[in-house]
């Protein structure tokens, strides 16, 4: 006979199964397909338990552990989903003029150009540099100029009679938005235009016309920048009264320097929801914060309505490591073939928080899939370097 001790389970006394352990013991002599039958009895009633446990747990975090039943979604943090919020008249509006405009191919056009769009205090010192790009692909480009001061003196031909009519720009200031917005209706003007380039007055070009030809009009995304920056620069930026349309989870940071496709500069048009937001509410000096809506709208706009569509990366190399409120301004001394190579070899994306953890944010460049490097452009450039430049144009700009 087996010891009473091994016929308990859990301090509760089993008779029925002590009974039937007993009937087996005095007859083995029984029929051997009556043996298991007490085991058969042990697995329903282990199934019985089991379901039961699945479908009415106790709230204890154990038994949540061993069965991951549907309603224990309140334990460890795992709360359903919560209903979307419903959206306002405008944001509906909004939706659905970005939708149509993004589900319509654009025209096609026999002959694609490249907008170049310069926003300019006043006249361009690298122009001479830029028809040295330019020449030669005549069909393949057309060039704007905003200038905000006064009215530009041009030496090269592709840029007469290229002015639109600006205003004044001020820096830091939504001027800066709305230039780039007049700039990008202007050049909407023109249907061959299929990819729209934002350049300052500093800026110069890394490549040959061919290869930055080749390089945003073969790829369907457009290069805005976008990241998200925790830091006091970044998010410490945001106002609560882009509630509800811009919740702070979705504020972005970026450079202003932009290439896009005709889509995303159609999408630009047609916002003004989004577009009054950051005027009212991303301002210098606004609440004790100085919001520059000219990195924040953009990559908030953006990233909120097709971030399958971004690059999420500029193509115009400015360099931010001196941690000051301005970029590095290159002089005479500072050009040499083996910085302008060194810029164009660049493959990887860097952005750096403003947080206290200056975390280092570095993703590759990668153009349809495929590392390639990420700059097209440079800036700042004093005027200075404009004959240096031009003397090594013809071997850096080499594919």
């Amino acid at each position: 006979m087996l010891p009473s001790t091994q016929l308990k389970k859990g301090g509760t006394w089993r008779p029925q199964l002590f009974k039937d352990i007993m009937v087996m013991s005095k007859s083995r002599s029984r029929s051997q397909m009556k043996r298991p039958r007490w085991i058969i009895a042990l697995v329903c009633i282990l199934c019985v338990f089991l379901i039961t446990a699945y479908f009415y747990p106790s709230e204890s975090s154990t038994t949540c552990y061993l069965f991951s039943s549907p309603n224990c979604d309140g334990i460890f943090g795992r709360a359903p989903p919560s209903p979307a919020r419903e959206l306002t008249d405008d944001e509906t509006a909004s939706s659905v003029v970005v939708r149509e405009i993004l589900n319509t191919p654009p025209l096609q056009s026999k002959n694609p150009k490249i907008a170049f769009m310069f926003l300019t205090p006043g006249t361009l010192p690298f122009e001479e540099l830029w028809e040295n790009f330019f020449q030669g692909h005549e069909d393949k480009f057309s060039v704007y100029v905003h200038a905000s001061k006064q009215k530009p003196i041009h030496v090269s031909r592709y840029f007469v009679d290229r002015d639109i009519h600006s205003e004044q720009v001020v820096w830091g200031k939504f001027s800066m938005v709305e230039a780039e917005k007049r700039l990008l209706a202007n050049a909407l003007l023109d249907p061959d235009n299929q990819h729209f380039v934002l350049l300052s007055d500093s800026c110069i070009p890394l490549h040959s016309f061919d290869y930055v030809y080749n390089y945003l009009m073969y790829t369907n995304v457009s290069f805005i920048d976008c990241f998200v920056d925790p830091g006091p620069h970044g998010t410490g930026r945001y106002a609560e009264q882009m509630m509800p349309e811009v919740e702070k989870h979705e504020f972005r940071k970026g450079s202003q320097w932009f290439t896009m496709k005709r889509q995303h500069a159609l999408v630009m048009m047609a916002d003004s929801l989004y577009y009054t937001k950051f005027k009212l509410h991303c301002r210098p000096n606004m609440d004790g914060r100085n919001c520059y809506s000219d990195e924040h709208y953009l990559p908030t706009f953006f990233r909120m309505k097709d971030p399958a569509g971004l690059a999420n990366w500029s193509v115009t190399f400015v360099d931010w490591s001196e941690g000051k409120w301005h970029p590095r301004a290159f002089r005479t001394q500072d050009v040499t073939y083996d910085l302008l190579r060194n810029i164009t070899s660049i493959a990887d994306s860097t952005h750096v928080t403003s947080d206290a953890t200056k975390t280092v944010l570095r993703t590759p460049c990668l153009w349809n899939g495929m590392k390639r490097p990420c700059f097209l452009f440079a800036r700042k450039f004093y005027p200075e370097t404009l004959g240096k430049l031009i003397h090594l144009f013809s071997n850096y700009t080499k594919v």
